[in-house]
């Protein structure tokens, strides 16, 4: 895949000769004659320059090199992730339609199904994730998508995919499987492979890898591509060319880059598990993780994202003191960028965007990105902040 990611997307027709696609910025393409206008028309949702947002040489040189980093047979473009999240789902459900929604799904997720969907008359079940067994009980006759996360954010359940694919197939095969697979970045898991049918990214984070650009990928089947294409079209889903260039030229080097955050965040993650002020590290990689084992059959690699359970909550002063003060880990929303961020989490917050999972989480939560620094450097910098508390 690390050759693979140099050489995709790269095809004469992209680039003009150049090593890396053109920028080409366009609204209007000009036809030079009526035949010319029609071909360009009949073929403009399969790689022929019509319009501007169907797309340009840039975008389409991005479309090519997703659909091979993740197996698909068409790549839809967004703004952002959540973007990608939301017009996946609003391209396969109509009013009165049912979805199942992993209940630890990342927040802004949730907040459009309880908004969105319920304003426009589609009613969401969530579900546990670790609890496949029961997945096919919430299956109603009117569902149409099932939606997965794997991690789940902030609290890192890994669920089974392949058992939760095959329960959904067997109750009705023409519900839509979408999964966020920010995570892995297609790197580490491929969904599409397990019988998922769309494959979604937040490519802002590691896609992009440099926290300069907002993007959201859909990766889709052969079953689902058409219908995803024309209704996110429809809905005016666009990316501008240049942060398509952008994300093209960060993926050249995302097999080098989440090789370095996995083995930053792994080292950082069993030094976590020994200090005496953590219950528990949520790193898929770590058996301390729950779905570990799901982790362990399905995931070639992890990535540099994960959490840790403090044994007590901390007040507002030790918030403060410990968050405040570090010199390498910056306090920030998104991640995935070669920087380390951290972030925090009170037990009550986490209950209220988690009210169906069973498992409780008592301290507080933080989570941290780590990046591409010296990882001995962000451990003596960690270690400084559990100082503070003291």
């Amino acid at each position: 895949m690390q050759t693979q990611l140099i050489h995709s997307g790269r095809n004469r027709k992209w680039t003009m000769g150049s090593v890396n696609p053109v920028i080409q910025r366009a609204s209007s393409l000009v036809f030079n004659s009526i035949e010319e206008k029609n071909q360009a028309t009949q073929n403009r949702a399969n790689k022929a320059l019509f319009y501007g947002r169907r797309g340009t040489l840039t975008h389409f040189a991005l479309q090519d090199l997703m659909c091979d980093l993740e197996g698909g047979a068409g790549c839809y473009l967004y703004p952002c992730g959540a973007a990608a999240v939301t017009n996946s789902i609003l391209s396969f459900v109509a009013t009165g339609d049912h979805i199942l929604m992993s209940g630890a799904a990342y927040e802004p997720t949730q907040d459009f199904c309880n908004v969105i969907l319920q304003k426009i008359g589609v009613s969401t079940t969530y579900y546990d994730p670790l609890d496949c067994e029961n997945i096919i009980d919430l299956i109603q006759s009117n569902t149409k998508v099932v939606f997965l996360e794997s991690p789940s954010s902030l609290t890192m359940e890994v669920p089974d995919v392949p058992a939760i694919v095959k329960k959904v197939r067997s109750k009705n095969p023409n519900i839509v499987i979408m999964m966020d697979n920010t995570w892995s970045a297609g790197l580490f898991f491929n969904p599409l492979q397990y019988d998922v049918d769309i494959s979604i990214q937040a490519g802002t984070k590691y896609l992009v890898g440099h926290s300069d650009s907002m993007i959201g990928t859909a990766v889709s089947n052969k079953r689902c591509w058409n219908q995803l294409r024309e209704h996110s079209y429809l809905m005016g889903q666009m990316v501008d060319a240049d942060t398509a260039y952008n994300t093209a030229k960060g993926i050249r080097t995302l097999a080098l880059r989440l090789r370095q955050h996995e083995e930053n965040s792994i080292k950082i993650a069993q030094w976590l598990s020994q200090r005496s002020e953590v219950k528990a590290v949520y790193h898929p990689a770590l058996p301390s993780c729950p779905g570990h084992e799901n982790f362990k059959q399905t995931f070639t690699g992890a990535s540099g994202l994960f959490s840790f359970e403090l044994k007590q909550k901390l007040t507002t002063l030790q918030l403060e003191n410990f968050m405040n003060h570090f010199e390498l880990f910056s306090m920030a929303y998104s991640w995935g960028g070669f920087e380390s961020l951290i972030l925090y989490n009170q037990p009550e917050e986490i209950s209220k965007i988690r009210p169906n999972i069973k498992r409780k989480i008592t301290g507080t939560l933080v989570r941290i990105h780590v990046g591409l620094e010296n990882v001995d450097e962000l451990i003596a910098d960690l270690k400084a902040g559990f100082e503070r508390l003291l």
